[in-house]
């Protein structure tokens, strides 16, 4: 079948977060299933581009599409600036969605399947059955939307409604209206033909009044064409066996040995003492209540007090700076921190640590754990989301599970995980069979994209 992916950002050319990671290594995962692709996103003046034109290739033969729009989209930042949202948001991706019809009809690619991800593209579906409806070039397409974080639903002030470009008076409770203003992620669910989640159990949660954020009436509604399927990991990018950040390579056969002097050389880095055998707790991610950082903050002094290090980088809320340089302060020689965005800190802090702190408040998927599946580092996590379908309890007695997992998020029981996690730690045997374990996990885009076309074929159908 022909589909067109429409997307805000895409790997390699322009990046925020997990988004741009699906939409960069599905494509390529659907077209070794034998599907003609063409990926639509708008070039930023960020855009990691080399050439002029405004389409360049990725895969086999994908076509990557780009929007050029110098008004809209030549600005330093995707989104925003400065900690803020461009207040034009809802204009720059309203015409971001017009121009992927065009730019389709301008290529000839008449799809079968528009898969469309998060509130940017939320206007896509609603065009279909609006301004194109009757259109013969789009007669046998269909329109999916992936939801990748509900959080984010592209909401803006009802004056705007004008400039959406619709045909038709859809600003009602059945359409864009969301307590009297625009919803453009609501308006893609409604109009979408299916609606897909990036793990099993956040389309369940999503359906719920405490993870709904006000959406999950419309999204039980539509429950029936509601489909969770599991991001993959791009394994080519994360490897430890030719990982070039990496002092020390490894694999299953020397992990215990090359894990080790891993550790030492991040040790090192971050100005900790080196000793191989203190346990190395690691976090990478965005600091954000989300991601957990509450907790791991409330915790930080227990982990130091029972003998641990802790690794920490990301970048994100300015409290979250403080306080890590606050704690880092406290334990100058226990916790080493990197609060910039450098990709090869956050491949040796996953080939170094013993465990990977990811205690999420939600998590639609997550890709830390399987990341940290790949590099040996153990993940202690919140049973929530993408994190509760891919780690299960570590049973020491009957050699089962991958890691370690609380279900009431709050101190004690995120506490607990880690004592378990320091208990298995100092057993050679159960850590190195923990190990074993973790590397031969594999989340493969073959096995999503499988379960992506199924969906599109039911639309079809």
């Amino acid at each position: 079948m022909k589909i067109a992916v429409c997307a805000s950002e895409v790997v390699p050319f322009a990046k925020t977060g997990g988004l741009a990671d699906v939409c960069g290594s599905l494509p390529p995962a659907l077209e070794k299933l034998g599907h003609e692709i063409v990926i639509i996103t708008p070039r930023y003046k960020t855009s990691n581009i080399q050439v002029p034109a405004p389409i360049v290739r990725i895969g086999e033969n994908i076509r990557v599409c780009f929007v050029e729009n110098h008004h809209y989209f030549n600005r330093e930042g995707l989104y925003g600036e400065g900690g803020g949202e461009y207040q034009d948001n809802l204009e720059r991706f309203a015409t971001f969605c017009h121009e992927c019809f065009k730019t389709l009809k301008e290529i000839k690619f008449a799809p079968d399947i528009i898969h469309c991800h998060d509130w940017h593209t939320g206007l896509i579906p609603i065009l279909l059955k609006t301004n194109y409806q009757h259109d013969p070039f789009f007669k046998n397409a269909r329109s999916v939307l992936t939801i990748h974080n509900l959080a984010y639903q592209g909401v803006f002030p009802k004056h705007k409604y004008d400039r959406l470009g619709v045909h038709g008076r859809l600003f009602h409770t059945q359409g864009l209206e969301f307590y009297d203003q625009i919803n453009m992620l609501k308006g893609g669910i409604i109009f979408a033909d299916a609606v897909t989640t990036v793990s099993p159990q956040y389309a369940k949660e999503i359906q719920t009044r405490e993870w709904g954020c006000g959406l999950d009436g419309v999204l039980r509604n539509r429950s029936h064409d509601i489909y969770g399927i599991l991001n993959g990991l791009d394994y080519d990018t994360w490897n430890p066996e030719d990982d070039p950040f990496l002092n020390f390579p490894f694999d299953a056969a020397n992990v215990n040995e090359l894990k080790a002097h891993n550790k030492l050389v991040l040790q090192v880095a971050l100005g900790l003492p080196s000793d191989e055998k203190t346990p190395l707790f690691g976090f990478v991610g965005r600091l954000c209540i989300q991601k957990g950082l509450d907790l791991i903050l409330e915790v930080i002094d227990g982990l130091v007090a029972r003998g641990a290090q802790v690794a920490l980088s990301g970048v994100g809320d300015r409290k979250y700076h403080r306080m890590i340089e606050e704690a880092a302060a406290r334990h100058p020689h226990k916790i080493g921190k990197f609060l910039k965005f450098d990709e090869a800190v956050a491949h040796k802090i996953y080939a170094a640590s013993d465990f990977f702190l990811m205690p999420s408040t939600y998590e639609p998927c997550g890709l830390g754990q399987m990341i940290a599946l790949r590099y040996g580092s153990i993940p202690i996590v919140h049973k929530t989301g993408g994190l509760a379908d891919t780690i299960h309890l570590y049973d020491p007695i009957h050699q089962t599970g991958n890691g370690f997992v609380f279900t009431e998020y709050g101190r004690g029981a995120f506490l607990k995980a880690v004592e378990e996690a320091l208990k298995v730690y100092r057993h050679q045997d159960q850590m190195t069979d923990l190990l074993a374990q973790a590397l031969r996990y594999r989340f493969s885009w073959e096995k999503s994209a499988k379960e992506y076309v199924k969906v599109f074929e039911k639309c079809l159908s």
